[in-house]
């Protein structure tokens, strides 16, 4: 075994300073985009399952029994505490916060790989969760305005039938399906609420849609889900 990956003061150090930068690192893109889970956030659930993992292999090595990733398993198990309090279910059935809690709980494997001294796939790990949350977020931002299917809330103006808008996506070829009434949540008092998801045989994307929607004199407010 190198002594960089033996249990030293001076590897714990390196491997709990490691943790935190590389938690940073992540969390620092989480923090720019205002999510719940910021910088401090990631930085301490690296340094955690890091410090976890040396104490397991300190207590494998000192007392030579136990299982030297007991603990670490638990924390894979356990960082979904944290995840699930990161999402949310908005007003309008929306799930945010999926990506976050991804990002927790892999960011906790690093830590893990970083506290028995895996620096490399630790490294490598770390470098990956940064590039899926910037890099690819900006692809997969184009690929859902591209999509051909919409979910979309509408609120129609009082004492407006909901036939009319049926009636309008009928003349611009869009299919509606899931149809949910929301009376409760409406802006505007009286107001016929819902939410539908639409498809275009036309082949018009999300923000095509929206467009065609905003026409419709009747809607009083549209918002894509």
């Amino acid at each position: 075994m190198l002594p960089v990956r033996e249990l030293t003061l001076a590897s714990m150090a390196v491997r709990i300073l490691l943790a935190i930068v590389l938690g940073g690192v992540v969390g620092m893109e989480r923090g720019m985009k205002n999510r719940a889970a910021g910088l401090r956030t990631y930085m301490l659930v690296c340094m955690g399952a890091c410090i976890v993992m040396i104490t397991n292999q300190y207590i494998y090595q000192a007392y030579d029994t136990g299982d030297p990733v007991r603990m670490g398993a638990q924390v894979v198990s356990g960082i979904g505490f944290l995840g699930a309090g990161s999402i949310i279910v908005t007003a309008r059935n929306q799930i945010k916060g999926l990506t976050t809690a991804a990002g927790l709980w892999a960011s906790a494997c690093v830590g893990l790989a970083v506290g028995i001294g895996l620096y490399e796939a630790a490294l490598i790990g770390g470098a990956c969760i940064f590039i899926i949350l910037t890099l690819i977020h900006n692809i997969d931002e184009k690929l859902r305005r591209r999509a051909k299917r919409l979910d979309v809330y509408v609120e129609l103006k009082k004492g407006v039938p909901i036939s009319i808008f049926f009636d309008f996506i009928r003349t611009h070829d869009i299919e509606h399906s899931n149809l949910h009434m929301d009376a409760d949540g409406a802006y505007t008092a009286g107001a016929i609420a819902f939410s539908v998801t639409l498809k275009s045989k036309d082949g018009l994307s999300q923000e095509d849609m929206l467009r065609e929607l905003a026409k419709l004199e009747e809607t009083s407010y549209v918002e894509a889900l």
